[in-house]
């Protein structure tokens, strides 16, 4: 099993900045591909962006391309999600995601990801 625990969210301004960050335990994720969704209140959840087991493919949904950057540090057993120019439509609670083990390509469907965290608030001001 997999635990993830989300933080660094909280209250910005627009065109502020956030970094949240996914700490894993329980089982190494270097083997594994990770994402970020999120889920504004009314709304389904949505990819956000996803990262292979290396770190060597990202992919972004539209909605936050050239404004978020999604890294790793294996040896951390982490995961990050840096998230500038931040908009009030990023308002929404942030989830982190792992796939299976040695499962590790970077994936934009839910349905890949089998274990997830609670989740961290995100709310920007205008």
């Amino acid at each position: 099993q997999v635990q993830l625990v989300e933080s660094g969210g909280g209250l910005v301004q627009a065109e502020g900045s956030l970094r949240l960050t996914c700490a894993a335990s329980g089982r190494t994720i270097s083997s594994r591909g990770m994402g970020w969704f999120r889920q504004a209140p009314g709304k389904e959840r949505e990819f956000v962006a996803a990262i292979s087991s290396g770190g060597g493919s990202t992919y972004y949904a539209d909605s936050v391309k050239g404004r978020s950057t999604i890294s790793r540090d294996n040896a951390k057993n982490t995961v990050y999600l840096q998230m500038n120019s931040l908009k009030p439509e990023d308002t929404a609670v942030y989830y982190c995601a792992a796939r299976k083990s040695l499962y590790n390509g970077a994936s934009y469907d839910f349905r890949d990801y089998d274990y997830w965290g609670r989740g961290t608030q995100v709310t920007v001001s205008s």
